[in-house]
């Protein structure tokens, strides 16, 4: 079961996703309101989790007119096609280690999704070539520049 962060987390994802937009507003009051939280909780959803590290720029203005703007930053796309790059050019076990640990230090990847790259890498090590693995793992980069 998720905790109320991970709710509140998906949530605001979901609007930036779901509005195909670069950028989304939110009444910090409002959206307490409806996932039954305090505007607090939002606001710590918010300094933690929509950081500038994870692709994010957040403006808030407190008070009656308040309002949350979320921006995706575009320097997260970037990063994801440059790890692509990379991967692409030089497919090795150490440069494909070295990408994944870079996205994951710079909170690009969680702990998990990291983890999840390695053992795929290290599950069909020996069963397809590293070439496929890579192009696999080039196209995952390139989809998660795209969210």
């Amino acid at each position: 079961m998720s905790n109320l962060a991970d709710i509140i987390e998906n949530y605001i994802l979901g609007k930036l996703t779901g509005e195909q937009r670069e950028v989304t507003i939110l009444r910090r009051n409002e959206l307490a309101e409806e996932l039954n939280c305090a505007p607090s909780q939002i606001s710590y959803v918010l300094s933690t989790r929509f950081t500038a590290n994870r692709g994010f720029i957040v403006e808030s203005r407190r008070g009656a007119g308040g309002f949350v703007r979320i921006f995706r930053a575009p320097g997260q796309q970037i990063v994801y096609m440059d790890a692509a790059r990379v991967v692409s050019e030089n497919p090795r076990t150490e440069s494909v280690e070295a990408v994944i640990t870079h996205l994951e230090n710079h909170e690009l990847l969680t702990n998990r999704e990291a983890e999840l790259m390695r053992q795929f890498f290290r599950l069909t090590e020996g069963h397809w070539s590293m070439q496929d693995r890579t192009i696999i793992l080039r196209n995952l980069l390139l989809r998660l520049a795209e969210l």
